[in-house]
């Protein structure tokens, strides 16, 4: 079993910062990707940033510039730093991990915390 658990949301107002940690836990023998969605009410889940194992990162274009993705992969921990936080980035943030168990070459599954909410008032 892999659990992985948000913490970090918040409500801020527009122009503040907020820190989204995320921890994967369980039966784990590699991660080789970690990642941010997010889901505002109404609209569909979408990529907000991601990160490989060797630190490559993709971010999505609203929030290019304002949002920073990290990880420590001996702690299994991703971070989403989000700062100058405007209103439309409020939406519940799931973090999501790309884990293999034991034994070591098993095939990599997905698993999806419960997911934090972020509210940015204007």
């Amino acid at each position: 079993q892999v659990q992985v658990v948000e913490s970090g949301g918040g409500l801020v107002q527009a122009g503040g910062s907020l820190r989204l940690s995320c921890v994967a836990s369980g039966s784990i023998a590699s991660i080789k990707r970690m990642a941010w969605y997010r889901q505002a009410p109404g609209k569909p889940r979408e990529l907000v940033a991601r990160i490989t194992f060797d630190g490559s990162t993709n971010y999505a274009d609203s929030v290019k510039g304002r949002f920073t993705i990290s990880r420590d992969n001996a702690q299994n921990t991703v971070v989403l730093q989000l700062d100058s936080l405007k209103p439309e980035d409020t939406a519940v943030y799931y973090c999501n991990a790309e884990v293999s168990s034991p034994p070591i070459g098993s095939l990599y599954y997905d698993y999806w915390g419960q997911g934090t909410r972020v509210t940015v008032s204007s």
